[in-house]
């Protein structure tokens, strides 16, 4: 005769599978209260020697947002609309609509076997920076100050939620100084990786570029957006030319602050003429903090600007 169970039973069986019940089969981990300052996975607690049921549907959760993060298409009309929209009160700085351009990576699985072609212009994007460089200003080539690009890189979520509010912050930034950057059109290219800006920029001719991409995902943050700044950008430049602000999302590093530090790296970089390891960014100490103790101070990296 079949044995029934009680309601009490089942629910407790139940809990039990799903590793939500605290009654001895899960255990506690007394640095699970950290968890309120990281994402990182620390104080999982444990069921037996293994992970609890929720801890392991969280991870597999994290970890199918970073595969689509990573394998989703940039939406290049829909950025192209965003950007028009929400950069339209600086009209004045963009004239021109956004330029959609494209490597030589002809999809996701060539882009992500081979990673030297994400850092090359196709034939026909090369055409296209070249059409309307020779239809501005006749005979003579226009020179910008600064060239924006965005790149879909390896988080095609980050771009498309980050992209156009940290433009909005440091446009405003630009717009506002007294001697305005002269701004190439914007560029948006799809397979993109980070080296790629060099020949757009040097292609518009312009003395620096700023990159917009997609960072690697992490199990805790698919959408980090990194920005890269190169002085006199060109086809071969080293990485060490570049300055990089990485993590840029509501969860990580905010677009105002973002917005700051690479105004600080574009408009010291215009001082200088130089980027990358002879730029460094001082962008959290303050005039004040320069005067008041005879230099920059030494700051640790564990702690927090105040």
């Amino acid at each position: 005769m079949k044995k029934q169970l009680d309601s009490q039973t089942i629910s407790k069986r139940t809990g039990e599978r799903l590793g939500h019940i605290k009654n001895g089969s899960v255990v506690d981990n007394p640095w699970q209260t950290l968890r309120r300052y990281t994402d990182a996975r620390i104080g999982l607690g444990r069921a037996g020697i293994s992970l609890p049921t929720s801890a392991m549907l969280g991870f597999q959760l994290s970890h199918a947002k970073a595969r689509d993060a990573v394998k989703l298409r940039l939406d290049t009309e829909l950025l192209s609309q965003q950007l028009q929209q929400q950069l339209g009160e600086f009209t004045v700085d963009f004239p021109h609509s956004p330029i959609v351009l494209h490597s030589q990576a002809f999809d996701r699985t060539s882009f992500l076997q081979r990673p030297d072609l994400g850092r090359k212009l196709n034939g026909a994007s090369r055409n296209s920076l070249l059409n309307f460089m020779t239809q501005q200003e006749g005979d003579s080539e226009p020179e910008y100050d600064l060239a924006i690009v965005v790149a879909d890189g390896l988080s095609s979520l980050a771009v498309q939620h980050n992209a156009v509010p940290f433009l909005k912050q440091f446009i405003a930034r630009i717009h506002n100084e007294k001697r305005p950057a002269r701004l190439a059109p914007l560029t948006i290219i799809e397979q993109g990786r980070v080296a790629i800006g060099d020949e757009v920029g040097e292609s518009l001719n312009a003395k620096a570029v700023l990159l917009l991409i997609g960072e690697r995902p992490g199990l805790s943050s698919p959408d980090s957006l990194g920005v890269y700044f190169t002085w006199d950008p060109k086809v071969g430049v080293n990485d060490s030319q570049r300055n990089c602000i990485s993590n840029i999302r509501p969860a990580g590093l905010g677009f105002d602050d973002a917005a700051q530090r690479a105004m600080y790296l574009l408009t010291q970089a215009r001082r200088i003429k130089r980027s990358g390891i002879q730029l460094k960014d001082h962008s959290d100490y303050t005039s004040r903090d320069v005067l008041t103790q005879g230099g920059l101070p030494k700051r640790s990296f564990l702690t927090k600007p105040s």
